[in-house]
C-alpha cells in the first residue's frame, strides 16, 4: 500500500473514532499521523520503512508505526477492520450529507437516537434538529436539502470512476476469441460528467461465452438479468452494466443508437426520414414497404452498409460527428456545412497551471510533482497552492509564499527535470472582492488563480459582483473553478455566468475547466458559446497528488462537449508560448 494510500486509512480512523465519540488526543494522533505521511517524500517513506525507523519520526509513536507498516506490508490492518464493524453502516451514510461531520453526527445520534437517513429525516421533518443545540432551523433545512440531493445522486456516478470501471470490462470482452468488435456506448462514450449506468456493445456470432464471461467477471455483486444476448450486473458501487450481442453487420447502427443522446438519435432520424430512409439500431434502410425497422434491417439487400460510424453518417450527407458533440445542440446542421470544430486532443495538453504541493494541502512535494509532470513529458508545471485565508487547507502565509517562490526559482535553475515550473498560487477571492494577498507580493508571481472556498450562500448579485471585482485585479490571470460545484455533492452557488464570462474577456482573464472529475467546472454547456465571444481557457486538474494530474483527461472530454479547440486553450501552447503570454499579460 502506497504513503498516501496508508494516510486515507489513517484520516478513516480518525473519522470512525470520532464518530464512536473517542478520546481526541487518540484521534488527533490519526489525523496528525496522516498529515505527517501526506508532508513526507515517496524517498524518505521508503527509506524508513526499509530501515524500520519510521517511530523515529516526530509525532509518529510505535503502535502507528505498527499500523503503518502492517498497512503497507499486508494492505489491511485488523484494527481499522473491528472498528469498522463496530460503528452502524447508517452513521457513515450520513457523513455524505453536506455540512454533517462527526461531531455533529454523534449528537444527532445520541440526543435524537438518529443512526441512518430515514431517522435524520423524520427527526428533521419532526423539527427536532431544529431545537437541538448547534443546529437550528437554517442547518435543519440544509439537511433536508442535503438528504435530497443525495437521493438523485445515488442514482449518478462520476464519469472518471466510472470509466476506471469500465475500462477492464473492455480488455476483458476484446480478449475473448467470440468477440468481433465492442465499445463502451452511452454517456460515458460522450463524456458527459456523471453516468447513469454503463452500456457495452459488442459484435459476435457465438454469444453464449461472452455472456457467461461478462456476468462472471470480477466484482459482480448481482446479475440484474440474463439472457441469450443480453445480460446486466451490479457492482458493489452501485454501478450498473448492460451487455448487448449484435450481428457484426448491425455493430455500428447498434453503436451509433447506444451512444445517443436522445436529442441527437431523433434529429437524426429525422434528417433520415426526410431522405427517405429509416434509421435504427438495426440498420438504415428504406422508409416505405412493409415489415418494421428490425425485419427490413435483417434482409441485407435494403440495409446500407457501414464499416464505420463516419460512413453512417456520410450516407445521411453528414461528415463525421465525435461522440462528445452528440447532444442535439446544433452539432447536425454544422457538420452538414462543414463546420464542426477540430476538437482538441489530450495530447494537445503541454502542462497545466493549477496544481497543489504539500505546502499546502496537498500530497506531494514540488519535487515529486515536477518528476510526474516530466514523466508525462509535460513541458511545464504550474504551482497555485492555497493562500493563507484557506487556513482549513493549511494556506500559504506571505513568508511561505515568498520560500516557495524561491524554491520554484531554485529548482528551474538546477535544471534537474526538463519541465518548467511557473511559480502560482491560488488566491481566495475574499467576501467582499478583493485577494487574499497585496499587489506587491502577487506581483512576484508568474501568474495568478483567483477562486472562491468561502461565504458560498451570498447571494447571485452579491456572488457575482465579488467575483468580477476579483477578476478586474490586475494580477489576475485565471478564475479557479467558477461555480464552487462539486460533483453529486454539492450545488453550485449562485453567480451570473454570462456577466462573470464577459468580465472575463473584458479583463483578459482565463477561466479554468478545473478537470478534477468531481468539479469539471466551468460546465461544458457554456464553453463554446464563450469561446466564440473570445474568452480563452486552461484545462487545470487541481491535483493535491501526482496520481491527480492524470485528472486532465476528464477535462479534455469536458473541453471536446464544449466544442473546444486547442486555440482556445492555453495550455495547449509549448513553454514559449506561455511565457510570452505571461509577459504580456503582465
Amino acid at each position: 500500500m502506497t504513503k498516501n494510500e496508508i494516510a486515507d486509512r489513517l484520516t478513516e480512523i480518525g473519522v470512525l473514532l470520532e464518530l464512536k465519540g473517542e478520546n481526541p488526543f487518540k484521534i488527533r494522533a490519526y489525523q496528525s499521523g496522516a498529515r505527517i505521511l501526506e508532508s513526507m517524500e515517496d524517498g524518505e517513506f521508503g527509506r524508513l520503512m526499509a530501515a524500520g525507523e519510521l517511530d523515529s519520526v516526530k509525532g509518529i509513536g510505535d503502535a502507528l508505526a505498527q499500523k503503518i507498516t502492517e498497512l503497507h506490508t499486508t494492505g489491511q490492518l485488523e484494527f481499522l477492520i473491528k472498528l469498522q464493524a463496530s460503528i452502524e453502516p447508517g452513521l457513515v451514510e450520513l457523513l455524505d450529507i453536506p455540512g454533517l461531520g462527526p461531531k455533529k453526527i454523534r449528537a444527532l445520534h445520541d440526543k435524537l437516537g438518529v443512526h441512518d437517513i430515514a431517522t435524520l429525516t423524520a427527526a428533521c421533518n419532526e423539527n427536532k434538529v431544529a431545537e437541538l443545540d448547534g443546529f437550528g432551523p437554517k442547518s435543519q433545512e440544509k439537511i433536508l436539502t442535503g438528504i435530497k440531493h443525495r437521493e438523485a445522486y445515488g442514482k449518478r456516478h462520476l464519469w472518471w470512476e466510472a470509466n476506471e470501471v469500465a475500462q477492464p470490462i473492455l480488455t476483458g470482452l476484446r480478449a475473448l476469441p467470440q468477440v468481433e468488435r465492442t465499445e463502451a456506448a452511452g454517456s460515458l462514450r460522450r463524456g458527459m460528467e456523471t453516468i447513469g449506468d454503463l452500456d457495452f456493445l459488442v459484435a459476435a456470432a457465438d454469444f453464449a461465452p461472452i455472456v457467461a464471461w461478462f456476468v462472471g467477471q470480477e466484482g459482480v455483486q448481482e446479475v440484474t438479468a440474463q439472457g441469450e444476448t443480453k445480460a446486466s450486473v451490479r457492482f458493489a458501487s452501485g454501478l450498473q452494466a448492460d451487455l448487448r450481442i449484435v450481428p457484426a453487420d448491425q455493430f455500428v447502427f447498434a453503436l451509433h443508437h447506444f451512444t445517443g443522446s436522445k436529442d441527437h438519435n431523433v434529429a437524426l432520424r429525422q434528417r433520415a426520414l426526410a431522405r427517405g430512409l429509416s434509421l435504427s439500431e438495426w440498420g438504415l434502410v428504406p422508409a416505405a414497404g412493409e415489415g418494421t425497422a428490425k425485419e427490413k434491417a435483417e434482409n441485407k439487400a435494403l440495409r446500407t452498409s457501414a464499416d464505420t460510424e463516419a460512413d453512417l453518417f456520410k450516407a445521411l450527407g453528414l461528415n463525421f460527428i465525435p461522440p462528445a458533440l452528440r447532444e442535439g445542440l446544433g452539432e447536425i446542421e454544422a457538420a452538414e456545412k462543414g463546420a464542426l470544430p477540430k476538437l482538441v486532443e489530450l495530447g494537445d495538453l503541454r502542462g497545466a497551471f493549477h496544481n497543489h504541493t504539500t505546502a499546502s494541502d496537498g500530497r506531494n512535494t514540488l519535487a515529486e510533482m515536477t518528476a510526474a509532470a516530466a514523466e508525462f513529458g509535460w513541458d511545464y508545471l504550474g504551482i497555485a497552492d492555497h493562500s493563507k485565508a484557506s487556513f482549513q487547507a493549511n494556506g500559504l502565509s506571505e513568508e511561505r509564499l515568498v520560500k516557495q517562490i524561491e524554491a520554484i526559482a531554485a529548482l528551474n535553475t538546477a535544471q534537474q527535470f526538463k519541465t518548467h515550473i511557473f511559480s502560482g498560487v491560488e488566491c481566495d477571492i475574499l467576501t467582499d472582492g478583493r485577494l487574499d494577498y497585496d499587489d506587491e507580493l502577487l506581483a512576484k508571481l508568474d501568474y495568478v488563480v483567483v477562486s472562491v472556498h468561502n461565504a458560498m450562500t451570498q447571494d447571485e448579485a452579491v456572488m457575482t459582483a465579488r467575483i468580477i471585482r476579483a477578476i478586474e485585479n490586475q494580477h489576475t490571470m485565471m478564475l479557479g473553478h467558477l461555480t464552487g460545484r462539486l460533483l453529486l455533492r454539492r450545488e453550485s452557488y449562485k453567480v451570473d455566468a454570462t456577466k462573470v464570462i464577459d468580465a472575463a474577456i473584458a479583463n483578459r482573464v482565463i477561466i479554468e475547466l478545473n478537470a478534477s472529475p468531481w468539479r469539471l467546472d466551468m460546465d461544458w454547456r457554456l464553453w463554446a458559446k464563450a469561446a466564440d465571444k473570445g474568452l480563452m481557457c486552461a484545462i487545470n486538474p487541481d491535483a493535491h497528488e501526482t496520481e491527480g494530474l492524470r485528472h486532465v483527461a476528464a477535462g479534455i472530454n469536458s473541453a471536446r462537449k464544449g466544442w473546444l479547440t486547442k486555440d482556445s486553450i492555453l495550455n495547449t501552447r509549448d513553454l514559449a508560448g506561455v511565457k510570452r503570454w505571461f509577459a504580456e499579460r503582465k
